[in-house]
């Protein structure tokens, strides 16, 4: 699994996904609170790790070399 994900937007994708992670405790209900823990746990994972699998299929890379 290489690292497709930049610096920049590893911020971005850790930021959004705490975000929607506190949106989802404080706003959500039911199924809609669910789905906004699920959203954000996968952009901190994409963020934690460097790699995003919608990149890799699409042929992506933000990660300077």
């Amino acid at each position: 699994m290489t690292q497709n994900v930049g610096e920049m937007d590893r911020l971005i994708r850790a930021v959004t996904g705490v975000i929607l992670i506190l949106a989802g405790y404080s706003v959500g209900e039911g199924v809609w609170q669910i789905v906004w823990y699920v959203l954000g746990g996968i952009l901190i994972i994409n963020a934690l790790t460097g790699f995003c699998l919608i990149y890799k299929l699409l042929g992506i890379s933000t990660r300077k070399r």
